[in-house]
């Protein structure tokens, strides 16, 4: 309990989401299996009650369906608290470098980007060391930076592309696998009892419905993440590249030298350089 409350608040709503999940995919579970053994499965599917049939159907397959499904959610959750515009540019942190700059206080500028860790603090402080060298260098580092940040936000939606492509096909592995045992059950000889095979093919479809109820959530978070992606990654560029292109010509601005407050390494020589 007391590791859970030292992590992060963002992290800490991610394991608690998890554990709930699990309570909640868990025990309906239960409570249909307790239905099950108490009224017995033929009453229970003449009530139709067609989620317990599901549930008992895919049977062995939920040792792998149900950890995909688990995954996803907490992927999407995951994402969803780092895609959050106030992560990415934090509210006021724009104002406050603004005015900073135009007082022409650049060390302090440096520090705060540098003490920020939203995306904005993160791609300017990357093109802020390579200001004294031109606007040039400087945008360069901070795109650099940036396609760092997308690439590990694409790295992390990748997987509910993955788990989308694995529901279906997951499904039709048990779906094959009833068939199967249907067949042989038409070739064991004698007469083919109907109701034995409409049982087992019903049983094999029921874990192509999950692997596809898995599969439609995951291919829509992947699309809207994606797209979230692209849209956060533009504004974080346009605005690093506008508050570096502002602290550039401030810089220039008569008045002295521009200071050596780009290059980290030159912070502590950039107050005696000013006397």
């Amino acid at each position: 309990m007391t590791s859970l409350v030292r992590l992060p608040a963002g992290r800490r709503a991610l394991v608690i989401f998890g554990l709930l999940t699990l309570v909640l995919m868990f025990l309906p579970g239960t409570a249909f299996a307790q239905e099950g053994e108490a009224v017995g499965v033929p009453e229970v599917r003449q009530s139709g009650n067609i989620f317990v049939h599901i549930i008992t159907s895919v049977g062995i397959f939920w040792i792998i369906l149900l950890p995909c499904s688990i995954w996803l959610i907490a992927i999407c959750v995951l994402l969803a608290l780092d895609l959050r515009m106030a992560q990415a540019i934090p509210a006021g942190f724009v104002d406050d470098f603004t005015d900073t700059v135009n007082k022409r206080k650049f060390k302090e500028a440096y520090d705060m980007a540098r003490g920020d860790t939203s995306y904005l603090g993160r791609v300017l402080t990357a093109g802020m060391a390579r200001l004294q060298y031109g606007i040039d260098d400087a945008r360069e580092a901070s795109m650099n930076a940036l396609e760092g940040i997308k690439s590990d936000k694409e790295q992390k939606n990748n997987y509910t592309a993955v788990i989308a492509t694995l529901g279906p096909l997951l499904g039709l592995v048990g779906t094959v696998f009833g068939m199967i045992m249907a067949f042989i059950e038409l070739g064991s000889g004698g007469t083919p009892n109907a109701s034995k095979l409409a049982d087992g093919i019903s049983h094999a479809l029921a874990v192509t419905l999950v692997g596809v109820g898995i599969s439609v959530p995951a291919i829509v978070f992947n699309t809207y993440f994606r797209n979230r992606i692209t849209q956060l990654m533009l504004e974080v560029g346009s605005v690093s590249d506008d508050l570096l292109t502002q602290m550039y010509h401030n810089s220039k601005k008569p008045g002295g030298p521009m200071p050596a407050t780009a290059s980290p390494a030159s912070m502590p020589s950039a107050a005696p350089a000013s006397r």
